[in-house]
């Protein structure tokens, strides 16, 4: 794995991308910690590894089913040797559902080194309002 807060952050955010890309939940849930947190952009909160990994593979099937998004790590800093928390804009292009169109959030990451390497810990994606015309 690439060293330092900026690349630990942007192989993990890289394969976050790679996942809802390929649409493949167990992918998508594999960089969290088994007690991993998630929470959404509707605001649901999801804790464990294979909750996230589930609830993925459902958005995947149904409501994002088409979907890409494109993430942009925009900082990443070491709180301490194990933790490094870490920030990314995303942007969504749903073809049908809720959010049909296209969308930007912004991520905030807690990343923890354990015995398996880094893992995500906790993410709390925040959607970016419109701009008023």
């Amino acid at each position: 794995m690439a060293e330092g807060a900026q690349g630990v952050a942007a192989e993990l955010i890289g394969r976050l991308e790679r996942a809802w890309n390929e649409a493949d939940g167990q992918a998508f849930g594999q960089p969290f910690t088994p007690d991993a947190d998630f929470v959404d952009i509707r605001g649901e909160h999801h804790r464990g590894q294979e909750a996230i990994a589930a609830g993925h593979q459902a958005i995947f099937d149904s409501i994002y089913k088409g979907s890409s998004t494109d993430y942009e790590l925009t900082g990443a800093r070491e709180l301490s040797s194990d933790v490094i928390l870490a920030h990314a804009t995303a942007v969504l292009r749903a073809p049908s559902g809720p959010l049909a169109g296209e969308h930007s959030s912004v991520l905030s990451l807690a990343l923890v080194r354990g015995g398996n390497g880094w893992k995500i810990a906790g993410l709390h994606n925040t959607l970016v309002a419109p701009q008023q015309r």
